[in-house]
């Protein structure tokens, strides 16, 4: 089992604006008043374009489908919601909160990465669930430690408990349950995704436990992470809000490790947080202001790790 890859899929954008759907319960989200919706689309593109490069640069495989014109996708820059991708050939597929979301669903991926000597064994489909207003936003919701065989998942509008149970039977983790909050108008809200404030890379975590209300969770978690071995590096909920949580480690050329972030990320952290994660990988970030501010998504949403195997 491997806890990082070498190979990303991402969604270029068409259609990105702020999606109005996913605002209720995203409060990382705000419109950009002085830019026409074009120009939001254009600098979101760019970001993307610039961001791809990077990536590409240091040797990561990134696959690039477009996103189409068939459905009002404005979040389809955000694949690693709908689908995830496993070493076995399982892909799991979820049930999203948002109707619009519900869309990016495509089956065209699955052929993509078919073509590109992929293996695909089994379909675990969620999506139902919807139905039912259950939803977990795939690995925006469950933070995947593939070696230890353990998912952290933070409770929200988005993640459901039960599913997240079922998800972890199917797919062989072990479930560990807490819930993350985040102060909005002078009340702690559910933070909409456990990615938004929590990264594990294979020997560290960068985790906000100040999100972490109750003691006894707080507490289940950093032992969790430090029995499998992982330094903790611990963020505070300002670096949050510039999505110093939603961060992926990679590998790039040679199988050397990365730690991917956007650049206002960056700009938030210490000297101190910087040297600790670069005794264990090397930055890279990216300015993703447009797609930040918009979509209340940040580098890590806009990957979506294949591990599935080579024919």
């Amino acid at each position: 089992m491997q806890q990082t890859t070498n190979t990303i899929l991402m969604i270029r954008p068409i259609n990105f604006r702020m999606n109005e759907q996913t605002a209720v319960n995203n409060y990382y989200q705000k419109v950009i008043d002085n830019l026409l919706p074009e120009t939001v689309n254009t600098k979101a593109q760019q970001e993307f374009d610039a961001y791809v490069e990077k990536l590409r640069g240091i040797g990561v495989n990134v696959v690039v489908i477009s996103d189409t014109d068939e459905f009002d996708t404005p979040d389809s820059i955000f694949p690693n919601n709908w689908i995830s991708f496993h070493e076995n050939g399982n892909v799991g597929l979820y049930p999203m909160f948002a109707k619009n979301r519900r869309l990016e669903r495509r089956e065209d991926v699955l052929f993509e990465l078919e073509k590109q000597g992929f293996e695909i064994n089994n379909i675990v489909d969620y999506s139902s669930a919807e139905d039912e207003s259950v939803f977990l936003e795939g690995t925006g919701s469950l933070l995947l430690d593939r070696v230890n065989r353990k998912a952290y998942c933070a409770l929200s509008p988005r993640a459901d408990e039960e599913l997240f149970i079922e998800f972890c039977e199917d797919f062989e983790y072990t479930p560990v349950v807490f819930n993350s909050n985040q102060t909005v108008e002078g009340k702690r809200k559910a933070i909409y995704h456990t990615n938004v404030m929590m990264c594990l890379g294979e020997t560290f975590a960068v985790i906000c436990l100040d999100s972490i209300d109750d003691k006894k969770q707080r507490k289940n978690i950093v032992k969790h992470l430090e029995e499998d071995a992982k330094q903790v590096i611990q963020i505070s909920e300002q670096q949050v809000d510039n999505f110093a949580g939603n961060m992926l480690q990679v590998k790039g050329k040679d199988d050397k490790l990365y730690l991917i972030m956007s650049q206002a990320a960056y700009d938030s952290l210490s000297k101190a947080q910087v040297s600790i994660i670069e005794n264990h990988c090397e930055i890279l970030s990216s300015s993703l202001d447009t797609i930040e501010a918009c979509g209340g998504g940040s580098a890590r949403c806009m990957m979506s790790e294949v591990f599935l195997p080579k024919l």
